[in-house]
């Protein structure tokens, strides 16, 4: 499937080909939204609206005008008044950044179907069907877990403190979960990044801290949590003995 990128930042274009290119996906790059207009047709094009020389909504517009070819706007504009400008102006989705490529894939997916008249859409480098986005990447086992007065059940995605229910969102519970398979043991930032969120996932790093700070609230205790200075996190029972960190 050949897919057109009007995308004029090379941080995000690169990675985003590269991470396509391992879904089977063939990606032609312009970077901005005359070449676009002028570019060779495509199954699919995703668009930005930040372009150097136009706007990315008046390229939808013409684009739309001349051709029935799927959207996707990828854009850093993520308000409601943007979303449904783009979607009025013909624009088959909306996706904002940050956002990993197993979600750009799903949502390619979830168009190709919706259209019904484009080619098949590569089954990606998985030989298993993918992970599904709210799963721990990493988990090794459902059994429940029970670490001091914390329950965590990975078949469920139940946690419970002292025997309370904690309301954690999906991504605060696959981060708890991959903390958890190995207690008291420094997960690098980048390698939690490649785990939890996507190894080409686009966004700012913050992301992790606040959803770190979101589980320490939470948990209502920031020793569960701790920092390896310049490293990463590890999950602790707060009182048991670990070295030192900071917090």
């Amino acid at each position: 499937m050949r897919l057109l990128l009007i995308e004029d930042d090379d941080r995000i274009a690169g990675p985003l080909i590269e991470g396509l290119g391992r879904y089977g996906f063939t990606v032609d790059r312009v970077r901005t939204g005359a070449d676009g207009l002028a570019a060779s047709s495509a199954d699919l094009v995703l668009l930005d609206l930040g372009l150097p020389d136009m706007d990315g909504l008046d390229v939808c517009r013409s684009l739309r005008a001349t051709s029935p070819v799927p959207i996707i706007m990828i854009t850093a504009r993520g308000e409601e008044a943007d979303r449904v400008v783009g979607l009025e102006l013909g624009a088959d989705d909306y996706m904002a950044k940050p956002f990993g490529v197993r979600e750009l894939v799903a949502r390619i997916r979830a168009v190709t179907r919706r259209t019904g008249a484009l080619p098949a859409v590569p089954p990606g480098p998985e030989a298993t069907p993918p992970v599904p986005a709210t799963a721990p990447a990493a988990q090794t086992t459902s059994a429940p877990q029970q670490l001091g007065p914390l329950h965590i059940d990975r078949r469920t995605r139940e946690v419970r403190l002292d025997g309370r229910d904690i309301a954690l969102s999906p991504r605060e519970f696959d981060l708890l979960a991959y903390l958890a398979e190995d207690p008291g043991a420094v997960h690098a930032r980048q390698q939690i990044m490649d785990t939890v969120w996507d190894p080409h996932f686009f966004g700012p790093t913050k992301t992790l801290d606040a959803h770190v700070a979101a589980l320490r609230r939470k948990l209502g205790d920031a020793a569960w949590i701790t920092t390896a200075r310049g490293v990463g996190f590890r999950l602790t029972v707060p009182g048991d003995p670990s070295p030192e960190d900071t917090r």
